[in-house]
C-alpha cells in the first residue's frame, strides 16, 4: 500500500466516509417508509445529497481529526427522523429501521472491496488510477466496518440499542430511552478510556471482507 500524507489521506477517506454516512441514514429512512412512516421522505431526507445529512462537527471535524491522529474513526450525521407511532408494527419496525443502517454499511464495505480489487488490477497498467482506487477501496472497507460495528453497540442512541429494544420486553426500551440523553457522553468515555475496544472486531470484519475478494 502506498504511503499517504495527511492531505492525501483525507482526500482518500472523504468519498467513502461521506457515502457511508449518507447511505446509512437513507437506509433508515427508506426502511421506515416501507414500514409506513413517511416522515423522512416528507423532510427530504431520502436524498443521496450528503449536504442533507452532514453534521459539521460529527461528519467532518471529528472524523478528520480521528483520521489524522489514527485509531478508531468516530463520527455521526444528522439522524433521519422516524415517527414511532406511524410505523405499522412500531416495536418490530423500529428494530428493522435501526438494523438497516449497519446493513447498508456491510453492503458498502463489499462494494468498496470490489473497488479495491479493480484498483489492484490497474496498478501496473494505470498506476495513477489503480493505486488511489485501491487505497480508497481499502479505506471504504475499513470506514464501513467501523461504522457498522460501532452502530451495533447497544448504547442509545446507536442502532444496536433500538434493535435490542425491539427484541426484548418493553421495560428495556423504556430504560434505554432514559439513558439516551447521556448515551453519546457514555460512548465517548468508554471509547477514549479503552474500556470499549472495538478495533479487534473492526479489524476482523475488514479482514474477512477483503479476504473474500483477494
Amino acid at each position: 500500500m502506498i504511503e499517504l500524507n495527511t492531505i492525501q489521506l483525507l482526500v482518500i477517506l472523504a468519498p467513502p466516509l461521506l457515502l457511508a454516512i449518507t447511505l446509512h441514514e437513507v437506509a433508515h429512512g427508506w426502511v421506515a417508509l416501507r414500514c409506513g412512516d413517511t416522515t423522512a421522505q416528507s423532510q427530504g431526507r431520502l436524498s443521496l445529497n450528503p449536504l442533507r445529512h452532514i453534521d459539521p462537527i460529527g461528519t467532518v471535524l471529528v472524523p478528520a481529526v480521528m483520521a489524522v491522529i489514527g485509531g478508531f474513526i468516530f463520527g455521526w450525521a444528522k439522524p433521519v427522523p422516524v415517527s414511532y407511532n406511524r410505523l405499522r408494527q412500531p416495536k418490530r419496525d423500529m428494530a428493522l429501521v435501526a438494523l438497516a443502517g449497519p446493513a447498508s454499511n456491510l453492503l458498502m464495505a463489499l462494494g468498496w472491496a470490489l473497488a479495491a480489487v479493480i484498483g489492484h488490477g490497474l496498478q501496473t497498467a494505470l498506476p495513477w488510477l489503480g493505486q488511489p482506487l485501491m487505497a480508497m477501496g481499502v479505506a471504504g472497507v475499513n470506514v464501513n466496518a467501523m461504522l457498522g460495528v460501532l452502530n451495533l453497540v447497544p448504547i442509545p442512541p446507536l442502532d444496536g440499542s433500538r434493535v435490542l429494544a425491539g427484541m426484548l420486553p418493553d421495560r428495556v426500551g423504556q430504560t434505554m430511552a432514559q439513558i439516551e440523553p447521556y448515551g453519546l457522553i457514555i460512548l465517548v468515555l468508554l471509547l477514549s478510556s479503552g474500556v470499549l475496544n472495538l478495533m479487534p472486531v473492526v479489524s476482523s470484519v475488514s479482514h474477512l471482507i477483503l479476504s473474500l475478494f483477494f
